[in-house]
C-alpha cells in the first residue's frame, strides 16, 4: 500500500490541474484525435501523478510528463479493447503513428507544436456545425475547466440544461467529424463571434467568480487575455481583421488593470467608487487604450469595443467625482443597439442613476426587472437596493438587498451585502 499523499503535493497537483489541465487536454486532442479519449486519459494521468510523484518527486517539467503519461494510458486502453474488437486494432496503430513525435516525459514540448493547441481546440468547439449555445458551453467546459454549475450560472440556465448542451456538442464533433484546426483566413471571419463570446465569458468568470471565497480567479483572467492576444495576432490581413478582437482584448486589459484595488487585504470587496486608483495597473491601461483607439479608428467596431470605451472612461479618470457619466450613458445608448440584453440595459440604468440621480435610475431598473429575465440575477437586486438606500426608502432597500444575498454564492459579495443590510437605518 503506497504511503499517504502529502498535503502539499496534493495541493500542488490541484493547482497544476487548475492552471494547466486545459493546455494538457488541448495537446492530447491533437495527439489522440478524440476529445473524449483525451479527456479520460488526462484525468488518469493526473491520478497517476499523485502516486508516482509521491515516490519519485515532482518532475522538472510536469506538463510534458502529464501529456506523455496520458497518451500512453490512452493507447494501453485501446490495446485492451482491441483484444475483443478487431476494428480497434487500426485505431491503435493510428494513435501510435500520431504519437511518433510526441514528447517523452523528460522532454520539453516544442513551442511550434503546442503554442496554438488551445486556440485550435476552441475553433473546433466553436465550429459552425454546432449550435451556438453548445459551442460556448463545450469550450468553457473542455478548454477552461469550468464546472457545469459555473457555466450554467454564467448562462442563467440550469446545470441539467447545460450538461445536455455539452453532450450533444460532443456527439456532433464525433459524428460530423469536425477537424481540429484553426480555420483558414477566408473562413476566419465567420468563426470569430462564438470564439469571442467564449473568451469574454471566461474572462468574466475569472473577473467576478460565480462562487467561492475569492472575488476573482486570476488564472481564468490571465488565460482569457492570453487567448485574446493569440486571436489578435491571428489576423494579419487588414481586409479580414475584426476590430472587435482588439476591442475585446482592450476591454479585458482595462478591467484587469483594477484587480489589485478590488479587494482589501482581508479579502473584502471594494466598489469602484472607493478603490485606490494608485493601485491600478497603468501599463495595462495604456495598452488597453491603444488597442481601443485602433478599434475605434476602424469605424467597424462592435459591442466589445464599446464596452472597452466605457472601461476606458473610468480608467482614465483620476477621481470618482470627475467621471463623465454623460459620455458613459451615450456609449451605453450605442451599445444597446448592438447588444440589447437585459444586463446591458441594467448597466445603462445604473449609469443613468449616476448622471440624473437615483430616482431616474430606479425607474429604469424597475422596468428591466419587470421583463423577468433578471429575476434571479443578484446584481439587479443589489443595484436596486443601492438606489433605494440613497433615496431613503429603507424597507425597499432591505428587501432588495436580502433578495440579492439569497441569490449570490460568492462569499465577499455576501459579506458586502450583509454589511449594507446591517447599516440600514
Amino acid at each position: 500500500m503506497p504511503p499517504p499523499v502529502p498535503e502539499p503535493l496534493s495541493q500542488t497537483i490541484e493547482t497544476l490541474y487548475r492552471s494547466d489541465s486545459g493546455r494538457v487536454l488541448a495537446t492530447l486532442v491533437r495527439l489522440l484525435g478524440d476529445l473524449d479519449l483525451a479527456e479520460e486519459s488526462m484525468h488518469e494521468a493526473f491520478t497517476a501523478a499523485l502516486e508516482s510523484w509521491t515516490l519519485a518527486g515532482i518532475p522538472d517539467k510536469p506538463r510534458p510528463w502529464l501529456i506523455s503519461t496520458a497518451r500512453f494510458k490512452a493507447i494501453d486502453a485501446m490495446r485492451r479493447r482491441a483484444r475483443f474488437d478487431g476494428v480497434q486494432k487500426d485505431l491503435v496503430a493510428h494513435l501510435e503513428s500520431r504519437g511518433n513525435h510526441a514528447p517523452s516525459r523528460n522532454q520539453e514540448i516544442a513551442d511550434e507544436e503546442i503554442e496554438d493547441d488551445r486556440l485550435r481546440l476552441i475553433f473546433t468547439c466553436c465550429h459552425p456545425a454546432l449550435p451556438p449555445e453548445g459551442q460556448v458551453a463545450l469550450t468553457l467546459r473542455e478548454i477552461c475547466g469550468l464546472t457545469t454549475e459555473e457555466i450554467a450560472r454564467a448562462f442563467l440556465v440550469t446545470p441539467a440544461t447545460l450538461a445536455q448542451r455539452i453532450v450533444r456538442a460532443k456527439a456532433k464533433i464525433r459524428e460530423t467529424p469536425i477537424p481540429y484546426e484553426v480555420p483558414t483566413p477566408q473562413e476566419l471571419p465567420l468563426r470569430l463571434d462564438a470564439v469571442l463570446q467564449v473568451i469574454y465569458l471566461v474572462f468574466n468568470e475569472g473577473y467576478s467568480a460565480a462562487a467561492g471565497a475569492e472575488v476573482t480567479r486570476a488564472e481564468l483572467t490571465r488565460e482569457a487575455i492570453r487567448l485574446g492576444r493569440l486571436l489578435n495576432e491571428l489576423q494579419p490581413q487588414p481586409e479580414i481583421t475584426n476590430p472587435d478582437v482588439s476591442g475585446l482584448l482592450a476591454l479585458m486589459l482595462l478591467q484587469e488593470s483594477r484587480r489589485a484595488a478590488r479587494t482589501s487585504s482581508t479579502g473584502e470587496l471594494i466598489l469602484l467608487e472607493n478603490q485606490d486608483r494608485s493601485l491600478w495597473n497603468r501599463e495595462q491601461i495604456a495598452e488597453g487604450v491603444a488597442l481601443l483607439e485602433k478599434s475605434l479608428n476602424s469605424r467597424r467596431f462592435g459591442p466589445y469595443t464599446l464596452q472597452a470605451a466605457i472601461a476606458a472612461v473610468h480608467a482614465e479618470t483620476e477621481t470618482v467625482a470627475a467621471t463623465d457619466w454623460r459620455q458613459i450613458v451615450a456609449i451605453y445608448d450605442q451599445l444597446v443597439r448592438f447588444q440589447p440584453s437585459p444586463v446591458v440595459h441594467l448597466n445603462r440604468a445604473v449609469a443613468i442613476a449616476m448622471r440624473d440621480g437615483p430616482e431616474a435610475g430606479l425607474l429604469h431598473i424597475d422596468a428591466v426587472l419587470a421583463h423577468g429575465e433578471l429575476t434571479n440575477y443578484y446584481l439587479a437586486h443589489s443595484a436596486r437596493a443601492d438606489l433605494c438606500r440613497r433615496l431613503g426608502r429603507t424597507a425597499e432597500a432591505r428587501s432588495s438587498y436580502e433578495k440579492a444575498l439569497a441569490l449570490t454564492q460568492q462569499e465577499p459579495e455576501r459579506q458586502f451585502l450583509r454589511e449594507r443590510i446591517r447599516h440600514l437605518k
